[in-house]
Order: structure tokens, then sequence, then C-alpha cells
């Protein structure tokens, strides 16, 4: 693996920070106009980017391509010394994932054109700001393989998110951003801690082998080779004895990571910061929460926990599964409970994660496909939603269902835009979200870890998704019009509303109708983490 010079994605990795830098030096009420533009044009130059990243990509191979590694720090330790590298690269997932990233940022910029968000809290400047250095933040959670570097941009994510809430969120902003700040960096010092124990104990903390420094997991399969897995927790069956979960480094050391990347997910029980943070959110913010950020849960379980510790990984899978299926039907249910059809719609992304989380450790290439297939089809479909009730919002400010009704009788081409991408979320067949949850109901029923009453109950969740988004597409868009729109010219979709659906609609029925073009691009990458686990 060549890992020398500049590599394509450490340019698509700063790309949104030269469009940051450009807003910086703007003046932000001489060129309030051109801010928008700024931050919109560096997103879709990030995207072109990481396309001819996509372009590049081999995927007949595991390896990290297009990689860069350039030592940032050495740090002392008696007689040895371990280097902190900053190291980026791609595999078929984080390739998937940086895809997502860059395809989310431009539709939710074009969800604040126009927005009201200004007119009332100002700051225009700051906000294209934030929104940029959370693209940089987020892209670096997926391409860099140092775990110091890694937790510095997973800990980065917080501070633009944070302020994005807590400036321009709604009524109870503050106390969303701060809970949102709390709950995620309090499970972040638990990473941290694993992080240095790992780093310290493998002499390296770049997870991959480069430029002839052998990396962190194959330090660790090593180890377990010579049964020195773990200070002796050695890797033929011992992860069944009652003692290990509790008992052994590896399983601490499993749980510090999982926690972090639970609470990010949200994992049921750690989800009730989600909630309020998605239902405070200025649009843009609800997007990308919902489309990105929340993956960076199930991409870290999938690249740390399962390749450091395949042993406490199957250790714990039954038990984080079972998480799952429990966040499956209590999302469900609480959403058609819901009145706020922006709660509603946030507590729909505790049920489809914790799809994606049974997929996970189903621990099979059926279950990890499907899981981060499901990954990008939340991000889409999910981000689409919030977009649908950001501009309900704009025009009738409101969240509550009641106060809706008719609107596909005043706008059928929003209402025929917001019924295809409400099936897409309940997984209608022909459209993204059901080769997803097939892909991963197919992986569950496989599974050696798991057994057939966790594909059965995970079932129930499609039925579930179909009950309480059908009841919010009849609420809000059937019968009469309960509250009409001062001006005729309000139920009109402007020219930013309608591309900022194009892109969305075009993904949805082609990763329905042609996923072959994403499994091959998985397929190498999820073969060489499965083959931890073949009994």
């Amino acid at each position: 693996m060549d890992v020398t010079g500049l590599s394509l994605t450490t340019i698509t990795l700063f790309l949104p920070m030269v469009g940051l830098a450009i807003l910086l030096f703007m003046n932000g009420e001489t060129q309030k106009a051109n801010l928008k533009w700024v931050a919109f044009a560096t997103s879709v130059v990030t995207f072109v980017a990481s396309v001819l990243m996509w372009i590049n990509f081999d995927p007949s191979t595991s390896e990290l391509q297009m990689a860069q590694r350039n030592t940032w720090a050495e740090i002392s330790l008696g007689d040895s010394v371990i280097n902190v590298s900053y190291f980026v690269g791609v595999d078929g997932i984080s390739m998937l994932l940086v895809l997502l990233t860059t395809f989310i940022m431009p539709i939710a910029i074009l969800g604040s054109f126009g927005s009201h968000i200004f007119e009332e809290r100002g700051r225009e400047k700051l906000y294209y700001i934030f929104l940029m250095l959370l693209e940089w933040s987020m892209l670096g959670v997926f391409v860099v393989h140092d775990l110091i570097i890694f937790y510095v941009f997973w800990e980065v994510t917080l501070v633009p998110m944070y302020f994005l809430i807590g400036i321009w969120g709604s009524e109870e902003r503050i106390y969303a951003a701060v809970k949102f700040f709390l709950y995620t960096m309090a499970g972040s010092i638990l990473m941290l801690i694993a992080i240095l124990y790992v780093g310290n104990r493998a002499g390296t903390f770049s997870t991959y082998s480069a430029g002839g420094d052998i990396g962190v997991i194959e330090r660790v399969h090593n180890w377990e080779g010579e049964g020195t897995y773990w200070d002796g927790v050695g890797p033929e069956g011992e992860s069944e004895e009652a003692g290990f979960l509790f008992n052994s480094v590896e399983s601490w050391l499993f749980l510090g990571f999982l926690v972090a990347f639970a609470i990010k997910v949200p994992i049921f029980p750690f989800h009730s910061w989600l909630p309020d943070a998605h239902v405070q959110a200025p649009t843009a913010g609800s997007v990308i929460l919902a489309g990105v950020l929340l993956k960076m849960g199930t991409y870290g379980i999938v690249r740390f926990n399962l390749n450091l510790f395949p042993e406490a990984t199957v250790a714990w899978a039954p038990t984080i599964a079972f998480l799952g299926v429990v966040g499956i039907i209590y999302g469900a249910w609480v959403s058609y409970a819901q009145d706020n059809v922006k709660k509603l719609v946030a507590y729909s992304s505790v049920s489809h994660l914790g799809f994606v989380v049974v997929g996970i450790f189903a621990l099979n290439a059926q279950g990890l496909q499907g899981a981060t297939l499901q990954m990008v089809n939340h991000g889409i479909s999910t981000g689409g939603l919030f977009l649908i009730v950001g501009m309900l919002y704009e025009r009738w400010h409101t969240k509550e269902m009641a106060d809706y009704g008719g609107v596909w009788k005043m706008m059928p081409l929003f209402g025929g835009i917001s019924l295809v991408i409400s099936l897409s979320s309940m997984g209608l067949p022909g459209l993204n979200g059901f080769i997803g949850e097939f892909t991963i109901l197919l992986g569950s029923l496989g599974s050696d870890y798991l057994g057939f009453a966790f594909t059965l109950f995970a079932t129930l969740g499609v039925i579930m998704a179909a009950v309480y988004l059908l009841k919010m597409f009849q609420h809000v868009f059937m019968g009469e019009l309960k509250k009409p729109l001062s001006s005729e010219a309000g139920y009109k979709l402007s020219w930013s509303e309608k591309a900022a659906f194009i892109p969305i609609l075009i993904m949805i029925f082609w990763m329905g109708i042609q996923p072959i073009v994403f499994f091959n691009m998985l397929d190498v990458s999820v073969d060489s983490i499965v083959a931890l686990f073949v009994r």
C-alpha cells in the first residue's frame, strides 16, 4: 500500500476547509447574498471529488486505497516511541459513507436557502462556517485510520452541531444542544481511555499496517495467535465462558468503544438525547444529524469493535442485537404515539437504526452488507423526511400534525414527492429501503450467533413503520386543509426546494432498482471482516 504523497482522500477531506477559509474572509453584511453560494459550491466540489474517488476505487481488494500517512507526533514511553500519524484512506465501507456525507451536505445547504431562521437569529456567515466545519470533521471520521486522530475528528463534530442547534434551533434549543453535547462527550471519554490502553499495548495508534509499521489490528491478531490475546484471554472458546464478559480486558475495551458508538447511533437505551436534538435543530441540522452523524456510531462499531475485539464481539453479539431489536419495536411504537411530526420522524431513526445494529451483529456477509447499505438508505430517506418537515414548518410554523391536513390538495407536487420518500422509509419493494432491510433480515436468519426470534421480532418493525408513516401522511397530506396560507405563493415549491429533492429521488429509485452497484463496492471489504467470525 502506497502511503506517500498527496492523496485524493486528503484533497476531498480538506476541500470543506477551503470553503470555510473563504467564508472567514467574506464580509457577512455586504456579501450576505454570496455566503450560501460559497458554501453550496464548496459542498458540490467536495461531492465531485468524492465521485472521483469512487471512480478510482478498486472494489476487488480490501486494502486501504488512496491512502496517505504522515507522522504527526512522536510520544516517548520509556524505551519505546509511539507515533501518532495523519493516516487516511478508504475501503468499500468508508467509501460508501464518504459518498453519503458529500451527497447529503449540498442538499442540507439547499434546504437552508430562503429559511426564516436568519431573519430571526441572524449570523448567516457563522451558520455556513459551522456547516463546512461539520462536513470536514464527519469526512475525517470516515477516512482516518489512526486512533488518536480519529478521536480528534470524532470530538470536533460535536462543536458545530452544538452551535447549529443552540443558535438556530427552536424554542428549547439550549436544553437540546447541551443534552446532545454532554451525552456524546460522556461516552467519548470511555472511548479515549480504551484508545490510550490499546495504543500503549500495541505500540502504535495506526489501525492498519503501512509504511513498514505493523498496525493495531494486525498486532492484535498476532497476539491472538500466540495465545496472549489481551492479557491471557485466549481465542479458543474462552469467549463462551461465563466470566469472559466482565473478567477480560478485551471485553472491557470492547465496551469502552461500544458505549461511545451506541450513544451516537443511538442504540436503546442511549437514545433519549436524539428526539430533543432533532426537534430543536434547524432543518439542515436535522438532515445532517439523521443523514450522516448517526452513521458515525454504526461505522465505528464495524471499523473498531469488530476488527479489534472479535472475541468480545462474539460474546456480546446476542446482547447488543437484542437491544437493536428492542430499539426497532420501541422506536416504532413511540413514533406512532407522537403528535409532533418532527418528533415522529426522530423516533423513527431509533427504529430504523435498530435494523442496522441487528445486521452488524449477525456477523455474516449478508447482515453486514445490508447494515452498511441501510446506513446509506436511512441517510437518504430520513434526510428527505426532515426536509419535508422543514418545508412544512417554514410555511405553517407548526410541528403538530393536528394543525395540518389537505396539503396534497394544495401542493400536489410536494405531496407526490413526500409519498415516495415516505414509502422508501417504510421499505416498499423497488425503493431503496427495502433492499437494506431485506438483506439484514436474511443475514439475521442465517446467523450463527442470533436465533430465529431476532428475525421474527425485527420483521415486526417493518410492519410498524408502515403504520406510523401512513398515519403521518394521512394527517398531514390527506383530508381538508385546516389552516390555509395567507398567500397562494406559499403553496409553490421554490427552485431550491425542488433541486434538493431531485438527487434524493434519484438515489431512492437507483438503490432500489440496481443495488448491485453498491453491493459490489462492499463485497471484499465485508468479507475481510466476516472472516474473523467464521466458525
